[in-house]
């Protein structure tokens, strides 16, 4: 990957236009302009930045899946006896799961939170 330059116009003449896009898209909403320069993208170069958008969620949705399994798993699952999850397993299991989920929820909400007092911090 190359350097991060400090001037989007450096960034448009050291990479692509679609990646230039899309990074000069990233750093003007994070600096709260709100109006996205994606609108320069050509309908494909934004289905191919959509596309690897996707690509990305699905990739950290597994990594996550991946962890929490792994945990669950290493911390509930003791008995290799046996096939079948015994009931000491299986509600391990269950609250393991439910107890990642809540805080999933809890860190989506207190970004989401955070996020909002940027933004109307920014407005004013």
């Amino acid at each position: 990957m190359l350097p991060r330059p400090s001037q989007p116009n450096e960034a448009c003449a050291t990479t692509a236009t679609l990646d230039c896009d899309a990074t000069t898209a990233r750093e003007q909403t994070s600096k709260g302009n709100t109006q996205l320069t994606e609108s320069r993208l050509s309908a494909s170069e934004q289905r191919t930045l959509e596309q690897r958008m996707q690509k990305r969620q699905v990739k950290e949705f597994m990594g996550a899946f991946g962890g929490l399994v792994d945990h669950c798993f290493t911390s509930c699952v003791d008995d290799f006896t046996s096939k079948a999850l015994s009931s000491r397993e299986n509600g391990c299991i269950n609250r393991c799961v439910l107890k990642w989920m809540a805080t999933q929820q809890r860190v989506s909400d207190r970004f989401q939170e955070h996020n909002a007092q940027l933004s109307q911090q920014m407005q004013n």
